[in-house]
Order: structure tokens, then C-alpha cells, then sequence
């Protein structure tokens, strides 16, 4: 944890390239797999209790983007999210919220077709607590205004996906 930039990686997204077919979502017209992607991190903040995880599409024709996955009270020793940990497979401790797909779980990409290019982002946040103030059954857009108001710091990879 010192002077080096937070950051985010992963084996199986590239900065600005277009995912695989295993992180489309199966359901909404959409048939692939639903399997997150491998996250790493490295060189979180003074301070960090704690980590949170969000996948975010700001295309989505919605008015308000479309919350693909939210993970919060990840503990400070974890970093990283093997692949598929998106159906089950967290660090003791985390907690997940309801995407906008409507469950608890990574929801894979699924944009309308011939609706072109999405935005994936994958967002790590470093946060001062070891749990997130939020109740359980917070939405997805207040888990996302808490995140952004008590971030110690942020680093995002985004992928595309179009159908």
C-alpha cells in the first residue's frame, strides 16, 4: 500500500476490447455462459478496511446505466476475484447486492441488438470501513452513491461488448 497507482487487472479483460462470450448473461435474448471475469488488484490507498467490486454498463438504454454486479465488504486481505466468483465463490465477508437483472449474482452482458457498442465497467473501490452503512436490501443505485462518497480511491478497467 504505497505511493504506486491503484490498479485493476484481469487475464481475461483487455482495457477497451471486446469480452467473451463466457460474461454475456444467459437470459433477456441473450444464451452465454455468465461466468465473471478473473480481478485482480494491486497498490490500494492508506487506509483501505476494506474492498467492494461493481460492474456498470452507462450505455444501457435506461436513462440510468445498468448495474451488472455489486460485491461490497471484500476484506482487505483479498486481492483479487477469481473467475466465476460471480456465482458464489466470494471472500468470507462479502456482501452482494441486487443487480438490475434483479438477483444477488454477476449478471453477464446483454445489450439490446443492433443497439452497437457497451461500456463494461469493472470498478474495484478501496473503502474506510470494513463494512459498507448500507442495508441489505439498498438499491443498487444507493450502494453505488455510497461507494462514490466514501472511496478512498477507485481503479476501473472497461471492456466492450456489442450483440
Amino acid at each position: 500500500m504505497g505511493s504506486e497507482r491503484f490498479v485493476l487487472t484481469s487475464p481475461s479483460l483487455k482495457e477497451g476490447h471486446f469480452m467473451a462470450k463466457m460474461q454475456e448473461f444467459d437470459g433477456f435474448g441473450c444464451n452465454g455462459q455468465n461466468i465473471s471475469p478473473e480481478l485482480n488488484w494491486q497498490n490500494a490507498p492508506a487506509g483501505t478496511k476494506s474492498f467492494a467490486v461493481t460492474v456498470f454498463d452507462p450505455d444501457a438504454p435506461t436513462c440510468s446505466g445498468f448495474w451488472h454486479w455489486l460485491v461490497t465488504d471484500i476484506p482487505l486481505a483479498a486481492t483479487g476475484l477469481a473467475e466465476g466468483a460471480g456465482k458464489g465463490s466470494l471472500p468470507p465477508g462479502s456482501r452482494t447486492f441486487t443487480n438490475d437483472y434483479g438477483n444477488k449474482a454477476f449478471g453477464g452482458t446483454c445489450p439490446p441488438e443492433g443497439h452497437g457498442m457497451h461500456r463494461y465497467q469493472f470498478t474495484v473501490w478501496a473503502l474506510p470501513e470494513e463494512t459498507l452503512p448500507a442495508p441489505d436490501g439498498a438499491s443498487a443505485a444507493v450502494v453505488g452513491f455510497m461507494l462514490n462518497a466514501m472511496a478512498l480511491g477507485k481503479a476501473t478497467l472497461t471492456a466492450t461488448y456489442a450483440r
